[in-house]
């Protein structure tokens, strides 16, 4: 019965490796994106004027959501900026995945 555990428990685990591994090499890419963010901004610690260099060094994209009222120049409109080598930053990000989980479900 133990060795039967045994066995069981070494099966589970085997099948975790892989798994386990590529998260760690996500979050290796991840510091090293981060320390490459940080690099970039203690060049410009001071900025006093947006540029088209600056926003091409730091942005990779900004999405601008629909309107929630057509033609109405006042309705709410989400807008998400991904930065070159972190992604998106603070509360939104996670509301960020969750909208490209639905347009890559759409777009499939």
């Amino acid at each position: 019965m133990l060795s039967g555990d045994y066995n069981a428990e070494q099966k589970s685990l085997q099948e975790r490796i892989p798994q386990t591994a590529e998260r760690i090499e996500e979050l290796q890419d991840s510091i090293s994106n981060v320390t490459r963010f940080i690099d970039k901004t203690k060049r410009y610690t001071e900025i006093n004027e947006l540029s088209g260099e600056l926003l091409n060094l730091f942005i990779e994209k900004i999405e601008v959501g629909e309107r929630a009222e057509r033609y109405s120049r006042t309705a709410e409109q989400e807008i998400v900026i991904h930065y070159r080598d972190i992604g998106v930053v603070g509360a939104f990000a996670e509301e960020a995945e969750k909208i490209a989980e639905q347009r890559q479900r759409q777009t499939a």
